[in-house]
Parts: C-alpha cells; structure tokens; sequence
C-alpha cells in the first residue's frame, strides 16, 4: 500500500517539479469571470476589448513599467474605476472611451510586443500580476462607483476638484504629495524667443513683458493672468507653449522668455508619481488608494 501510495505522489509532483524548476518566463493567462468588454475608439474605429484585458492595457499606457507592483495596483484600481464610470455615461452612445489621454491611454498587445521586444514577457507579467492582485475591485464612494482621476506629477499638494474643473467631489480634496519630488517632470524649464513667445499665444510683439495674475487655485495653479494687459486662461497659456502645468513662472532674462514649470497634468486625484513613491516607502495598494481618494471603500464588481 505504501508503495502505492508512493508511486502515487511521485506521478502528481515529478511533472509540478520538472515544470517550476525547467520552464520560465511563460506569460501569465488570464481567466474570466466576467464577460464585460470595453467599447474603445481608435482613431476611427470603434474595437470591443475583454474588461481585465483593457486594464492591463491602460496600466501600460499610462504608469512606467518600473514603478513598484503596489504603484502599479493602484493604478489598475483607479483605471477600472474610471472606465466603469464612463461605461456608466456613455452605455447609450457608440463607444465607452478613446485610447488616448482625452480619457485613458491604452496600448493594445501588438503595440506593447513591437516596443518591449525581448522584455515582453516579463514586462506584460508584471502588469498582470498587478492586475490578478486586483482582479475586478473598483473603488466606491457612498454606494456609486469613483470618478478615478490620476495624473502624472503634482506641484507638492494635489487639487480640489472644483478648482481646476467644475464640480466639487467629495473623495477629490486636496492632499499634501511632497514626494512627487521623484519625478523627473517635477520642475522643467523653457526658453521661448520674444517673437516666438508671443506669435504662439496671439499676442502684439513687445520687447517688454508685464505678469499679473488674476487668479489661482489654492496650491498656486494659474487659472487667468494678464500679459501686457491681455487677459488669457492659464490652461490656454499652457496648450499653445506645450507646457507640463498650469503651475508656472515666466521671466524676461536677456531677451529670452524663460518659463519654470512645477507638476505635470491636471493635478485632480491620484498622482502616479507619488503613488510610487509612497510604494518604495512600504505603502501598499489600498492606503495608497484611500490616501488620494478620501474616504472611498474598494468594492468587487
């Protein structure tokens, strides 16, 4: 019997064995419980993607692939609570979401083989991992699901909703991110010729330069400012010179503009950067989450 039994075993683990120590670097396959699709738009034509498939997806289009695996966990929650919002608005209309930062960028596998080449398999895993570790949870805030935006880069505290777009959300305060400071976009610099400074914002050329602001968001965003007497929106100022933030400072140095930006995005939400950050100090997932989105809870679908 114990011969048996012996024989046995070693027919259910020789081949577990042979295959944890010999075969690696296999990606990882996903297994639904939901038949749920994604209808996203790209450039003009509308594809439907398998839910989890469009999260990992976002994950890669939107966060660094050497962020740590909590960094990356938040991120997949917060991008599958924005979807699910949208699926929400838009269920009467064509497409739920475009794959580029209008909502979420998304990359689709084909993309993501041809760029990481040779790192395909370890790079998709990592993202998958993130995504298993999270599979379906969402966040909520009392009973409806979370209008999760994220962004890049803050300016050291994050800002109130209602101050850079229209509503005020109650889970969208303003929180301190000082840790945003280990992103290479935290402050960038620009140099712009007189002539080239004031052709891109339709402005008369002047060889003099006169800053008022008008008005700020709390944490200093420039919302409206006066160039030589000409009213303009901070957002306006920031998508005709392509800059990062609407968190600037413009100066005339020997017959040059130069402009210091702080941040990167919109500023509203999770910062990427510093979601990182707080994963390299031992933060996981969750507290990330309920950090930057007060008083959520994370939820299943």
């Amino acid at each position: 019997m114990k011969k048996i039994l012996l024989l046995i075993c070693l027919i259910i683990f020789i081949p577990y064995i042979i295959i944890n120590i010999f075969v690696k670097d296999e990606e990882i396959k996903l297994k639904y419980t939901s038949n749920m699709v994604v209808r996203v738009k790209q450039d003009d034509e509308i594809i439907k993607v398998p839910f989890e498939d469009y999260i990992i997806g976002v994950i890669a289009g939107e966060m660094p692939i050497s962020f740590e695996l909590e960094a990356l966990k938040a991120q997949a929650v917060a991008a599958r609570s924005y979807v699910m919002k949208k699926m929400e608005a838009n269920i009467d209309k064509d497409y739920d979401v475009v794959d580029t930062v209008m909502n979420q960028v998304y990359l689709d596998d084909e993309h993501l083989q041809e760029v990481w080449k040779d790192d395909y398999t370890n790079n998709i895993n990592k993202i998958k991992k993130a995504v298993l570790e999270t599979f379906n949870e969402y966040l909520e805030y009392d009973g409806k699901v979370v209008d999760a935006m994220f962004f890049s880069t803050s300016v050291g505290y994050t800002e109130n909703s209602e101050e850079v777009f229209t509503n005020k959300v109650p889970y969208l305060r303003s929180v301190r991110s000082t840790w945003d400071e280990i992103s290479p976009v935290y402050e960038v610099n620009y140099t712009f010729s007189l002539e080239d400074f004031y052709n891109k914002l339709d402005l008369n050329y002047n060889s003099t330069l006169d800053i008022e602001l008008l008005e700020t968001t709390s944490t200093g965003r420039i919302k409206k400012l006066k160039i030589n007497g000409t009213t303009l929106e901070g957002n306006t100022v920031v998508a005709n010179l392509k800059l990062k933030s609407n968190y600037f400072n413009i100066k005339l140095e020997n017959n040059k503009i130069c402009i210091t930006t702080k941040g990167y995005g919109h500023g509203v939400g999770m910062s990427q950067y510093g979601a990182q950050a707080m994963a390299l100090k031992g933060y996981k997932y969750d507290e990330i989450l309920k950090y930057y989105y007060q008083g959520v809870e994370i939820k299943k679908i």
